[in-house]
């Protein structure tokens, strides 16, 4: 063989070389492509947020009853609170709708007790600081998953504050108190953890 077959042969050779590169980018990028499209279409689907919550997607309302509270002491706010305060969570981290009743998921609550222990004794006997505990009873109901249901599930939650007239700090002590019972609540029903 000649130095010009050589040379004819190694362009073609890189032609060829380029060519196939080419095809196989080509052919690769159809595939990925193919299955993107496909595989949504295949697949369970569930709807996922950055909340962590995974709601099915044919769940698209819930039901939060007005809390009862059946706590030895009863702050006439408390229920209102909770249930709206539950209500706006679950509207501002899911695409779920409100309705009064039958929604897909339905959550019934009570406050079983509003309590203020001492905390901290000093030496002679006085706390330093008190501790403000909410419990709350919980049923949940899925109208679309009936495996996920409960009822009689407590969840409790506490600040400690400093030795003071409760009254003056009580309703920032609701509203921590209340931010944590509705995201453990919340964790509880449609995280699934």
């Amino acid at each position: 063989m000649n130095n010009n077959h050589r040379v004819f042969l190694s362009r073609n050779m890189q032609r060829i070389s380029i060519f196939t590169r080419g095809a196989f980018i080509r052919i690769t990028f159809f595939f990925l492509a193919l299955v993107m499209v496909t595989l949504p279409q295949t697949s369970c689907k569930v709807n996922y947020s950055f909340t962590g919550a995974s709601i099915s997607p044919d769940v698209k309302t819930i039901t939060v009853q007005y809390f009862t509270n059946a706590a030895a002491t009863v702050v006439p706010t408390l229920s209102r609170t909770l249930t709206d305060a539950l209500r706006d969570y679950y509207t501002s981290q899911t695409s779920l709708h409100t309705v009064d009743r039958n929604g897909d998921l339905e959550i019934t609550g009570s406050i079983i007790a509003y309590t203020v222990t001492p905390q901290a004794i000093q030496g002679n006997e006085t706390a330093a600081m008190n501790r403000l505990t909410i419990t709350v009873n919980i049923k949940f109901v899925n109208r679309k998953n009936t495996k996920q249901n409960f009822e009689n599930i407590t969840f409790s939650r506490y600040q400690d504050y400093p030795v003071a007239d409760l009254n003056t700090v009580q309703d920032k002590l609701i509203a921590t108190i209340t931010d944590q019972l509705v995201q453990d609540i919340f964790n509880k029903t449609v995280v699934n953890w």
